[in-house]
């Protein structure tokens, strides 16, 4: 962990001792009775930072980066008027007409109206942080870009987000996410706008609008909302069939990550970087978390977009302000730059096609480490703004037809979506690099330009702006030569294999999760209303392996074609498996199940020894304040009325906790005992909760006769994965050793 998150998480147990754990809205506790005596703004969490004070035209201000927010202690209006109040209309007297003059209820009134701004098409429901990137150096001999040079740091600005869900949509549906990465280099601004799944659906960004519309919500109803299991998503991926490997990436475990941070990124296209002699080499770029690649089961994505539809901003946000930093490397698989752009006979133009790292290793070539949150939600995350051709000098384009049309579209969306051409000069979007354009006025122009003529060549001022050349950074494209070629509307015959790569992925999966494949396909599919779409789909799956297509066919209840091609003589990929490896523990959240009966003096001790492997240990009590009021207490973060094992890694028990006071069904459905009398020795809740994390393959421990407890949620105690030690310190350790596996995925019955 890095130092700075260990500051945070420092003054946050300063700030509060004995509640450590992450989510304090402000930085400084508030009063019971509301505060009258005027003072200026409370300053930012320790965990928050907001965008650099450069100007308009990228140049530092050398301004506390504050001094953006609100200041003074009085409110006022727009224009600095002090107000003295703001909760009645200017009135003809007490029960009289609002009169027209009042200009604060107009200027309040009008501002709220135009609050929102359209929200993204595509990836509408996201969430953001501050970071830096230091560079290896170990680019040099591939690019001149000078932000991957040997220890250079560069503040980023990075955004996840789904594809399909509106703003108000869950977290944790089945979609891909987005990952795009803003890089504000002294070269100017670098955006890296990828996905966690290195495919596309589509070949040709022409069928962009189609894709998307068979996503979205259908709409004559305007539902389902953020999901694919539906007819007219799976009519379009069933016909177009180059859009099968995507497909079953999204069907995959890929499509419901457990957290942003153990997310892969890439940039799906094929980019050509430059070197400082004028060499080319065609790359694509990875992303990999320090954390490793782990995902939801399916059941507990469904749980968690009820119990809590934040979930991964809120993972995102608690983990900085915790102190687990989210760390990925940049990395790059580097292909020669030969007139056919292929690799293996694999096509590099083709976004539907990965490159096997067994074939192209992955070579990191800097560190991405999230450290600060955004100080406002609108300001940064909304209306942070990328483009794909946004680049620096050392990385250029290919002929990708998919990355063409994302050149010119990320930009138009930008000038509706942003209310004008000058949303470059929205604080979080501003350069770091000096800005001379000659682009003027326009809508929200922030700039205070200067001089008479804004054009070229010109003599009036000067002379100025000036065209640089190679030496003096100039952006130079690389000069290719292009073939002589007709106009046409057509794809390479490349392009026309759509099934060997789907068969790849699905041969590199283990046998755990080739049964989630197989249950993700029976779960949309059962989801379509129109049996055609359903037949169709099984026609597509026979092409890819017979073992996926009988499965999925045998849950729908039809019979299983044969395929109408020869199957795919493709080699596995074990690196495209998230089973397999031990990974950091970094954020993990572990539930400490107790009551004030329970060993109170082991709970205090696994708090601190859980805070200081750098996890987060939630204590759940029968009801909320703190347990052991006469001892030393301990702060209750969950309740059994408000917890579920979604929202933990790991769940120890300190005892066996009895029933609480709401343990009945009237109360809370999930206690199931309709009334008190019929209460078993164990909350019925806890065991809910052990139940339910058991069979999503989560490690479970305890102490202090708990196997009482795990012996009534029907939980073998000498399972795979379940821990009973004679005390809470042995309990942790053996977890520990679990967590780093991700899962216990032993306890699956396709791996027995």
């Amino acid at each position: 962990m890095a130092g700075k998150g260990r500051e945070h998480a420092a003054a946050q147990r300063a700030a509060d001792p004995g509640n450590e754990i992450p989510g304090k809205p402000t930085p400084q506790a508030p009063s019971v009775e509301e505060p009258t005596e005027a003072h200026g703004p409370l300053p930012p969490k320790p965990d928050q930072d907001a965008p650099e004070t450069v100007s308009p035209t990228g140049q530092g201000t050398g301004a506390d980066r504050n001094t953006m927010a609100q200041a003074g202690p009085f409110l006022t209006t727009a224009q600095g008027n002090r107000l003295h109040d703001t909760n009645h209309s200017l009135k003809a007297g007490p029960r009289g007409p609002v009169l027209l003059q009042d200009h604060h209820l107009r200027e309040k009134i009008t501002h709220f109206d135009h609050e929102r701004i359209p929200e993204r098409v595509v990836h509408a429901r996201g969430a953001a942080a501050h970071g830096v990137f230091r560079g290896y150096g170990t680019a040099a001999k591939i690019t001149k870009a000078t932000f991957l040079g040997a220890d250079v740091e560069t503040p980023v600005f990075v955004r996840f987000s789904t594809v399909l869900g509106s703003r108000g949509s869950a977290d944790t549906v089945r979609d891909t996410r987005g990952f795009a990465t803003k890089f504000y280099t002294t070269e100017g601004t670098f955006d890296l706008v990828g996905n966690n799944i290195p495919v596309f659906f589509i070949q040709d960004a022409i069928k962009f609008p189609d894709v998307i519309h068979a996503g979205k919500p259908h709409p004559d109803r305007e539902i389902p909302q953020a999901q694919s299991a539906h007819d007219t998503f799976w009519d379009f991926v069933t016909l177009h069939t180059e859009a099968t490997h995507h497909t079953l990436w999204n069907m995959s475990d890929r499509g419901i990550p457990r957290s942003f941070r153990m997310m892969e990124g890439f940039g799906v296209h094929t980019f050509r970087l430059v070197n400082a002699q004028g060499e080319t080499t065609l790359v694509k770029f990875h992303w990999k978390p320090r954390l490793g690649v782990h995902s939801l089961v399916w059941e507990e994505a469904q749980l968690t977009n009820g119990m809590d539809p934040d979930f991964h901003r809120r993972d995102l946000a608690d983990a900085i302000e915790a102190g687990a930093l989210p760390q990925w490397e940049l990395a790059v698989q580097t292909f020669p730059d030969t007139p056919e752009q292929t690799f293996e006979g694999i096509d590099l133009l083709d976004p539907t096609n990965i490159v096997p790292e067994e074939l192209a290793p992955v070579q990191p070539i800097g560190l991405l480490t999230l450290n600060a949150n955004p100080t406002n939600f609108f300001a940064e995350t909304e209306q942070v703004a990328f483009h794909p051709g946004h680049l620096v000098p050392g990385i250029d384009i290919t002929d990708d037809p998919l990355l063409a049309g994302r050149l010119f579209s990320y930009l138009d969306t930008q000038i509706t979506r942003l209310a004008g051409p000058n949303f470059a000069q929205i604080p979080i979007n501003r350069t770091h690099a000096p800005v001379n354009d000659m682009l003027r006025d326009g809508f929200h122009q922030d700039a205070v330009h200067s001089g008479v003529a804004p054009y070229r060549p010109n003599s009036l001022d000067g002379g100025c702006p000036f065209l640089a050349g190679a030496d003096t950074g100039a952006y130079i494209e690389v000069p290719l030569e292009l073939p002589a070629a007709k106009k046409v509307r057509e794809a390479p015959a490349s392009f026309d294999d759509h099934f060997s790569q789907p068969r790849r992925f699905w041969l590199s999966m283990t046998p755990v999760e080739r049964e989630h494949i197989i249950a993700a396909y029976t779960f949309e599919l059962n989801k379509c209303y129109e049996q055609a779409i359903k037949e169709r789909a099984l026609r597509v799956l026979a092409n890819i392996d017979p073992e996926l297509c009988q499965g999925v066919a045998a849950g729908l209840g039809l019979p299983a074609p044969e395929a109408d091609r020869p199957l795919a003589s493709v080699d596995p990929s074990p690196a495209l498996s998230q089973i397999g490896q031990s990974w950091p523990l970094d954020g993990r959240i572990i539930g400490i199940v107790a009551d004030h009966n329970g060993d109170l003096a082991a709970v205090r001790t696994l708090r601190q020894a859980v805070l200081d492997a750098d996890m987060v240990p939630l204590v759940i009590a029968p009801a909320g304040g703190k347990l052991d009021p006469n001892g030393e207490p301990v702060t209750v973060q969950r309740t059994f009325a408000t917890a579920r094992s979604t929202e933990f890694d790991a769940i120890l028990l300190a005892g066996t906790p009895g029933p609480g006071k709401d343990a009945y069904g009237a109360r809370d459905a999930k206690a199931g005992a309709p009334d008190p009398a019929e209460q078993a020795e164990t909350d019925p809740r806890v065991l809910l909760m052990l139940s339910e994390a058991y069979r999503h393959g989560k490690a479970l421990g305890g102490w202090a006769n708990a196997e009482n407890a795990f012996r009534a949620a029907g939980v073998p105690t000498d399972a795979p994965g379940v821990v009973i030690a004679s005390n809470g310190t042995e309990t942790l350790d053996e977890i520990t050793q679990l967590l780093g596996k991700h899962r216990v995925w032993e306890r699956f019955a396709a791996n027995a």
